[in-house]
């Protein structure tokens, strides 16, 4: 029998009706993802298990190849069914990994299979979900629906025509663009293009900040005050060491799985961009993820010294991302916030994925947090008053990115 259960990663009875009475069934705001804008448009349908699970997440592949798996059942032109089998034979061994939780709960909200993904039943396995992707409920708009989604973020290059997101403006869920551009390649209608994708619902900007020194800051403060200009949500991407194989980032590119944690020091940098743009009263409101947990405190207490009225929580100290999106890493970011900020204004999660199977990470990080909030009310640290409890929650879960970013 499947691990997930009605009390999954809820030990404790307040926390249990936390999640059941408050998030369990709010709709999802996923506010950045890589999704692609075109499956979407198109209304795709998958073909098979190995590619609605496994075609370009590159977090399964990492482990794929850190069982051992060669190249051809991971990325290579192998069939799908024996990457599959590939796939479902290292599931034993990744205990203690999220994505052994992930791909149980994909397993159970999509196609209610509550075995354990082996390679003894893969064969199974497989010939179940591929029954279930021929009908019509199993299309990209149905998993969407499926899944209630509010409001879908995709990321997008500056110079994308949003062809697919002017074909999806009558869609019941919000597919908004937004803007990511390559701070080494500006070009001087940089601008125009905001103008743009602001004509086309844009309401968020994203940066990968992989290293912070003047030139960058330079760039970033630029970039800030036009986003302060037209409302824009900025978000900055801190710390990812990426490509670090050269020999397969040759071969496969980037985003393939060979990236990891960057240990350079943020403070200093990250405080002039941001003291630069509030000196003009031009800092937009502003998420910051690090990517390295020893950051954690540097962005929880970077955040209080630009909080600003009359909106609560204008930096916020983004959700736990990419090697942190787990339960120790989701944990110490909320602890994090907690002792240092005000936890009750925070905007939540995200899936940054680009899997239409990965919104059960919604669910996951939701039944952590009420976890982890039932934990300090039955220890004594927050009284068990439903009615504050409630805001929190719902407010965490849902309502406070729906009023942060004006959805």
């Amino acid at each position: 029998m499947s691990i997930i259960n009605e009390n999954f990663m809820l030990k404790n009875k307040v926390g249990k009706r936390l999640y059941y009475d408050y998030a369990e069934k709010l709709p999802i705001i996923d506010y950045h993802c890589h999704i692609s804008p075109k499956m979407i448009a198109e209304d795709y349908s998958f073909n098979d298990a190995y590619e609605l699970f496994l075609g370009g997440d590159h977090y399964k592949w990492r482990q794929m190849r850190s069982c051992g798996i060669d190249e051809k059942y991971i990325t290579g032109d192998e069939e799908p069914f024996k990457k599959w089998l590939a796939f479902a034979g290292i599931m034993p061994g990744l205990i203690g990994n999220p994505l052994y939780h992930w791909t149980h709960l994909e397993l159970k909200r999509y196609f209610d299979i509550d075995k354990l993904l082996n390679k003894e039943n893969a064969g199974y396995i497989w010939d179940e979900i591929n029954e279930r992707l021929k009908s019509p409920g199993y299309t990209v708009k149905s998993l969407i629906k499926k899944s209630d989604v509010e409001v879908i973020c995709t990321t997008d290059n500056p110079y994308d025509s949003l062809e697919y997101h002017k074909q999806l403006k009558d869609f019941e869920t919000k597919v908004i663009p937004a803007f990511r551009p390559d701070l080494y390649n500006l070009k001087p209608d940089i601008t125009e293009r905001m103008d743009y994708f602001a004509e086309n619902g844009c309401k968020l900007s994203d940066h990968a900040v992989d290293e912070i020194n003047d030139e960058i800051i330079e760039h970033l403060a630029f970039l800030g005050e036009e986003y302060a200009k037209r409302g824009w949500v900025w978000q900055l991407h801190i710390g990812a060491m990426r490509n670090n194989n050269t020999k397969m980032f040759e071969k496969l590119g980037a985003d393939t799985g060979f990236d990891s944690v960057n240990d350079f020091e943020i403070a200093k940098g990250l405080s002039k961009l941001l003291d630069t743009l509030e000196q003009k009263d031009a800092l937009p409101k502003t998420i910051l993820y690090c990517l390295n947990p020893k950051d954690n405190y540097v962005l929880g207490t970077m955040l209080g010294n630009f909080q600003k009225a009359p909106v609560k929580g204008k930096i916020q100290f983004g959700s736990g991302w990419w090697f942190n999106d787990n339960r120790d890493g989701m944990e110490a970011q909320l602890k994090a916030l907690a002792n240092l900020g005000a936890l009750g204004t925070f905007i939540g999660m995200l899936t940054d994925s680009r899997s239409f199977v990965s919104y059960t990470r919604h669910e996951y990080f939701r039944r952590i947090l009420c976890n982890l909030l039932g934990e300090w009310v039955e220890g004594g640290e927050y009284p068990e008053d439903y009615t504050s409890l409630k805001e929190i929650v719902e407010g965490i879960c849902y309502k406070n990115a729906k009023d942060y970013f004006n959805f």
